[in-house]
């Protein structure tokens, strides 16, 4: 089923063909998963899955074109899972707040290099969350999950200008706050 066009296994999904949404599954998994761990780590099964179930519902109407249907269909599984995504990236928000003020005071022992891994990725980590959700957003989608401009403007609803800028911006701030890291 790997050579049917999306719009063909939509079609045949509509059936009720399993196989068909199964394919659909196995064709967009990857990227999807790819994109929301980059934005909610450990919840992005639940945020792909979300996704799937929403096609699995309430399928989009795709252009009969190959290419364009693999386009519009990628697009709009990325802006679903970015939605509940959202949702989970405000959600965790508000419980890290909870647990900030439950867990003042305590510290983390650990073998040195367990501590200096998890420091460096809560330095990436805070880096990154420094940055404006926008910029973050584009950054993750063109960097991590090797997006093109079009298709980043497609699923964010930005302007293609406005998102090569976003990119250029983001890594440019990202730099200049991992830049002090490189001197350690």
């Amino acid at each position: 089923m790997d050579d049917l066009s999306d719009a063909l296994l939509l079609a045949r999904w509509a059936q009720r063909d399993e196989e068909a949404f199964a394919a659909l599954v196995a064709r967009y998994e990857g990227a999807l998963l790819h994109h929301a761990r980059a934005l909610v780590g450990s919840a992005a099964e639940d945020a792909v899955q979300d996704a799937f179930l929403e096609l699995a519902r309430r399928p989009p109407q795709v252009p009969n074109e190959s290419q364009l249907a693999r386009t519009h269909l990628s697009s709009w599984l990325h802006k679903v899972v970015r939605s509940r995504c959202m949702d989970t990236v405000r959600s965790e928000t508000r419980r890290r707040d909870r647990e900030a003020h439950a867990a003042a005071g305590e510290t983390i022992e650990g073998e040195h290099g367990a501590v200096e891994r998890r420091d460096t990725h809560e330095a990436v980590r805070r880096a990154m969350d420094t940055l404006p959700q926008d910029q973050r957003e584009v950054l993750v989608l063109r960097l991590l999950g090797g997006k093109s401009y079009r298709e980043i403007a497609e699923i964010t609803g930005k302007k293609l200008g406005t998102v090569g800028w976003l990119v250029a911006e983001g890594v440019k701030s990202l730099g200049a706050r991992l830049e002090p890291l490189m001197r350690t």
